[in-house]
């Protein structure tokens, strides 16, 4: 049996319609490398692992179960078990159009001098409506930012998207792979990136890679997520205390929430994105998902102990 180039890594929890969408879509790809795919199962308690357990694919197939441990921790398994050279991460959710593993493969083919992370495009299904609200999230840096890549070739760290994202596998496991102490599904994979990038590593773009994001995201559901990004922060800071500007410490620090009132009518005009573009509603939106942010990072900040975090000056610099 030929040696797989790829594997193809998918952590998944109680998902099962979208995770069978995504392996079928792998299953359908065009002109592909040799290629593996692992699954790991995060403790569903669902059908997800019967469904698994009677899934034969023509390709190389493994599904792998575990407690439950978060995504980070099903990454891991996952890069343990691979055979392949490089690790593609897709999510559960993201579903890959057929050009997808090839684009990944001729990417990582290309004569260099330093190891890269391919870093695909994510964006919306062909038959969803995408509103003003979704279409900034996914282009301005909130959910993702592929509108702020200026430079394909030398993309920052902090666009290291596991829903499409290939690197070599002998370089994640030299770094150590991803921290599991993230408490929630953010930062941790940035986290790696940075550690990465030290290493001499580089992410490189290519939108030919496509998968569409299969998840059904609200204004209100993403203001929560926006609070435990910034949960995630604190955590990010206390182990890269440098990156205390980049994570909005200094902010977070001089933070002070406004009225209710005030904070209501802002999040209603911001709210207002989902289903039209009204004049002035997307900085009503990135407004009101920064102050949920800043207010995520200062209570997880307020809440460890001092001799847990570095201490900094309001301007961000490390002081002691």
């Amino acid at each position: 049996m030929t040696e797989p180039l790829f594997t193809v890594v998918v952590p998944t929890f109680e998902r099962p319609e979208t995770l069978f969408r995504v392996l079928e879509a792998i299953g359908n790809q065009a002109s592909p490398p040799p290629f593996e795919v692992v699954v790991v199962d995060d403790g569903s308690r669902d059908e997800t692992g019967d469904r698994l357990r009677a899934y034969h694919p023509s390709h190389p197939f493994r599904a792998i179960s575990q407690r439950n441990g978060g995504p980070a921790s099903a990454r891991n398994r996952g890069v343990r078990e691979a055979r392949g050279r490089y690790i593609l991460f897709l999510g559960d959710d993201t579903v890959p159009e057929t050009r997808l593993l090839a684009v990944h493969a001729e990417a990582q083919a290309e004569k260099r001098a330093y190891p890269v992370a391919v870093l695909g495009y994510t964006t919306w299904p062909r038959d969803r409506r995408v509103s003003p609200f979704l279409h900034h999230i996914n282009e301005y840096g909130l959910q993702f930012g592929y509108a702020l890549i200026e430079d394909p070739d030398a993309v920052p760290f902090n666009f290291f998207y596991t829903s499409n994202i290939s690197l070599p596998r002998e370089l994640l496991l030299a770094e150590g792979l991803f921290d599991t102490t993230f408490p929630h599904a953010a930062w941790e994979d940035i986290e790696l990136a940075y550690r990465l990038m030290r290493r001499g590593m580089k992410i490189v773009y290519r939108p030919a890679a496509v998968a569409r994001h299969h998840h059904e995201i609200t204004f209100s559901s993403f203001r929560r997520r926006q609070e435990r990004a910034g949960e995630s922060a604190a955590i990010f800071y206390a182990k890269h205390p440098e990156l205390g500007d980049f994570l909005g410490v200094p902010q977070a620090l001089r933070f002070q929430d406004r009225s209710p009132l005030s904070r209501s009518l802002m999040a209603w005009w911001a709210g207002l994105g989902e289903r039209w573009d009204v004049p002035g509603s997307r900085q009503a939106l990135d407004r009101v998902l920064r102050e949920d942010y800043l207010r995520g990072l200062r209570r997880s900040l307020d809440a460890r102990p001092p001799a847990a975090l570095p201490v900094v000056s309001l301007s961000g610099r490390q002081v002691t």
